[in-house]
């Protein structure tokens, strides 16, 4: 391993993404705890089966504004990571782009549970653009279905009920049994697959680091646990990360 140019895996959840105007899902505010109802909007079988599912579930993207959000501060610290010259790889449970809105290299970023910029149609698997999808929602077509076909478009996010892209988790794998330093900013590590991750780079012989408001299940096996808020830790961590690395 070579000290002064480590490789460092940066997981991030939803939590990177709140000061950007984007909601968690799971945290004590979330919106699963707010309105549990709302979780069915984004499962697969309902989505599929249910015409007045979909409706609700395009009204909620409309409104969300997610498209909109711009990159916080937390976003620009990684990519401060990435022009260092410092080896990073980004792998993120958020759905939301950010990281390459940021300005990081769109290679060196795994969609774990891939994108809300991009719809498919689950019927021929054409892929088209989310704006262009709710353009037609804010048209007056309640459910846009695909043109090519007619089939249901959906996201291009797992959904609740799907499984994670094989190709894109066994990329994560790799990062995170090569890496020196595993980072996990602003997630539960609650849900698998995706929280095997910081298990395999401590049993990879990486360091871990915890930035998160809540209690995670790893805080005990890391080498330090940050509780303050996102986009002021984050930087501060990648600055000092830089010092250490000069």
């Amino acid at each position: 391993m070579n000290a002064k140019r480590p490789l460092i895996a940066v997981l991030t959840g939803a939590g990177i993404s709140t000061d950007s105007g984007i909601p968690d899902y799971r945290g004590p505010n979330g919106l699963w705890q707010r309105d549990p109802q709302a979780q069915q909007l984004v499962t697969l079988g309902p989505y599929l089966a249910d015409p007045e599912v979909r409706r609700r579930s395009w009204l909620m993207r409309r409104d969300a504004g997610a498209l909109a959000a711009e990159p916080n501060a937390g976003h620009r610290a990684l990519v401060d990571l990435e022009r260092s010259g410092l080896p990073v790889r980004v792998l993120t449970q958020n759905v939301d782009g950010l990281h390459q809105r940021a300005g990081l290299t769109a290679r060196k970023v795994l969609e774990l549970h891939g994108t809300a910029r991009e719809v498919e149609c689950v019927a021929c698997g054409v892929a088209g653009s989310m704006e262009e999808a709710l353009e037609r929602v804010a048209a007056g077509e309640p459910d846009p279905s695909c043109r090519a076909c007619g089939g249901v478009l959906k996201p291009r996010t797992v959904m609740f009920g799907q499984a994670l892209d094989p190709v894109v988790l066994q990329q994560a794998d790799v990062v995170a049994r090569n890496c020196d330093l595993f980072i996990a900013v602003g997630t539960s590590l609650q849900v698998y697959p995706v929280a095997a991750l910081p298990q395999i780079a401590l049993e990879s012989g990486a360091r871990l680091i915890v930035v998160n408001g809540e209690p995670t299940p790893f805080d005990e096996a890391a080498a330090e646990v940050i509780r303050e808020p996102i986009s002021t830790a984050l930087p501060a961590l990648v600055q000092r990360l830089l010092a250490e690395h000069a």
